[in-house]
């Protein structure tokens, strides 16, 4: 007669943590001791004389939904006046004689065609306006 055994092998299906939670002391350990002893790197960080000019304000052109533009001129007034591209040109480079630095933004509506906007930094950047920017307003949270 053959007896049949049966294994007792069954699946292991736990994982045993011990020799990870070991292995996690020893290094808390290890870290506990070296922290101390080790030093924050130091960041020398250049410094600078003051400028004997503070920087100018930048002139802002507006372009409105009918393609007319504004200007602004923050250091003499904070009006915006209509001006025609000929006019604009001419009061850039009247500061700009002053300030060679000068900067202009450009500032235009939402509904204002992209090609506008090109074509007022463009007609700038042509006449030797060395700093020209856009003017956005930041969204609110």
């Amino acid at each position: 007669m053959l007896i049949e055994k049966r294994g007792s092998r069954r699946l292991m299906n736990q994982i045993n943590v011990v020799p990870y939670i070991d292995v996690m002391l020893v290094l808390l350990v290890i870290f506990m001791v070296t922290a101390p002893l080790m030093n924050p790197g130091q960041v020398e960080l250049p410094s600078i004389g003051k400028s004997s000019n503070p920087p100018m304000a930048p002139m802002e052109v507006s372009i409105h939904t009918d393609v007319t533009l504004s200007l602004r001129d923050r250091s003499t007034t904070t009006d915006d006046r209509k001006v025609t591209r000929d006019q604009l040109l001419a009061a850039v480079r009247e500061k700009q004689a002053k300030n060679p630095e000068q900067a202009v933004v450009i500032g235009a509506d939402k509904e204002v065609r992209y090609d506008a906007v090109l074509d007022v930094m463009d007609m700038l950047q042509q006449n030797q306006v060395k700093k020209v920017g856009l003017l956005v307003k930041p969204r609110s949270p």
